[in-house]
């Protein structure tokens, strides 16, 4: 499986855990999805409009995962745009996109740049061991500076970090393009998974950097 990792630049403004508002538009809200996995299937806006589709279905249940009770993990946002005409991936004519931002279900260990690093690497690698043969799709990660709002340290909330997973797939048509997602999202699940199991229990201690 293919992945790369995406820098952001330093002077983009932190995010926020949870956020109160989006660019997009000013109704998208953040789901606290560990308290209502229930609407995980109607929440998200920009995969709703491909509901029935076995990759969005399978987002759905890497979602309602990251999320569920005793999880490592929990999640802070989505975003997703369809197949499109793409002349940038020859030879495939259509790309589709999409994010998941994760974050460690501890809060506090969120301050540790070392351990959401970690955390990075261990994507990267079990990604590396899953689907070889896969040309077709690629997963980008970028280490996100965020204000932790719930955590004490300043009426911003003390500045942390969250992993942000990019991806693309590619085909030649709407149905293969999709399918490939499909693919994609399975072994994004997958690797998740196997970074689970493999968590250490002991927080690092934090080392915040601006």
């Amino acid at each position: 499986m293919k992945t790369c990792r995406r820098d952001t630049p330093r002077l983009e403004a932190p995010r926020a855990h949870p956020w109160t508002d989006a660019a997009s538009s000013s109704a998208h809200r953040y789901v606290d999805f560990k308290a209502s996995p229930q609407l995980v299937r109607t929440a998200l806006e920009d995969f709703t409009p491909w509901n029935g589709s076995g990759a969005v279905e399978t987002f759905y249940r890497l979602v309602e995962w990251v999320n569920e009770p005793a999880g490592a993990f929990e999640s802070n946002d989505s975003e997703f745009t369809g197949p499109h005409a793409n002349d940038s991936h020859p030879p495939k004519s259509q790309e589709c996109s999409g994010r998941l931002m994760i974050l460690f279900r501890d809060l506090p260990v969120n301050l540790s740049y070392a351990r959401m690093e970690a955390l990075e690497r261990d994507v990267h690698l079990r990604l590396a061991e899953l689907d070889p043969g896969f040309e077709w799709g690629i997963v980008g990660t970028t280490v996100m500076r965020t204000h932790y709002l719930g955590l004490p340290g300043g009426a911003g909330g003390p500045l942390g970090y969250q992993l942000m997973l990019s991806f693309w797939a590619w085909g030649d048509t709407e149905v293969e393009t999709m399918a490939n997602l499909d693919r994609l999202l399975r072994n994004l699940s997958e690797a998740l998974r196997g970074v689970e199991r493999h968590e250490p229990k002991d927080a690092l201690e934090p080392r915040v950097r601006a």
